[in-house]
């Protein structure tokens, strides 16, 4: 996908399972299976995408880094991830090795945008980017340094901690642009510190959701998953972008939907996503 002189594409580290009920909050699982069938542990799959943006000068930003490698077998099974993680072979079929990538920026610190973060080099953890920027809201990283009973299932140190021995973090506070036509903006609902991407340049705007939306089907308002911390916060910033997404013609990835981009469309008073060719 063209931005301009930003080369955008989407990918998909792998499937993870993940209760109905969790994704889809105080919607009635009869509504929500009707768009996203469950299967016989009432789990729905959900890929873990990432966003690789390269600007021709020289910076290769990655946007998400999926569950990673460090997963034990109890945490794969319980997040019903089968696959071993495919985010590097996945840049290598795009010509890009670790070493060129110059920013990784995870919306927010949950494992399943935060895992290929780093990796086991025998019995030390290391950065997985060794030349890059790790770009994260100072929030975020707050919380995920101390979370409480709610979160800290979600958060696992390994994925970030050795990152700030290491020098490599880049912590932000609100909307920051990372580089000329890349911007980041906090967006309290999911945790304090998630964070949304826009990429704009030659008068177009692609808008990589983070798990303030995880998917199309949560398009209509009131579809808010059950783990969000501030769901009320989602709904008044889903009112305020939605409307924004659909009068400017925004092309649109998610962070769990099949990877893919679209155009958020409105006819009726109701919303629809029609993906657009890469």
């Amino acid at each position: 996908m063209r931005i301009g002189r930003f080369q955008v594409e989407i990918f998909s580290d792998g499937i993870q399972r993940l209760d109905g009920g969790l994704m889809y909050g105080v919607v009635p699982k009869p509504l929500w299976e009707k768009v996203q069938p469950a299967d016989d542990l009432n789990r729905v799959a959900l890929d873990m995408n990432c966003l690789l943006i390269r600007d021709g000068a020289g910076n290769v930003v990655l946007v998400e880094t999926g569950a990673g490698p460090k997963l034990t077998e109890r945490s794969k099974r319980n997040f019903g991830i089968e696959e071993p993680p495919k985010l590097l072979n996945e840049l290598a079929r795009r010509g890009v090795r670790p070493d060129d990538v110059t920013l990784v920026v995870n919306t927010h610190l949950h494992f399943d945008h935060s895992g290929g973060n780093t990796h086991r080099d025998g019995d030390r953890v290391v950065a997985t980017f060794p030349r890059a920027s790790y770009v994260f809201q100072r929030l975020e990283w707050v919380d995920a340094n101390a979370p409480n009973e709610r979160t800290r299932g979600s958060y696992f140190a390994d994925d970030f901690a050795p990152l700030e021995a290491a020098g490599k973090l880049e912590l932000i506070d609100e909307s920051v642009e990372i580089l000329p036509g890349v911007r980041l903006d906090r967006i309290q609902g999911h945790t304090r510190g998630t964070q949304t991407v826009r990429v704009s340049d030659a008068g177009e705007t692609l808008f990589f959701s983070s798990d303030f939306m995880p998917d199309r089907h949560h398009l209509k308002l009131p579809w808010i998953p059950g783990i969000d911390l501030f769901p009320l916060e989602t709904l008044a910033a889903k009112k305020i972008i939605l409307p924004r997404a659909v009068s400017e013609r925004w092309i649109v990835g998610f962070t769990h939907d099949v990877p893919r981009f679209g155009r958020i469309l409105e006819q009726d008073g109701k919303l629809r996503f029609e993906e657009v060719a890469q």
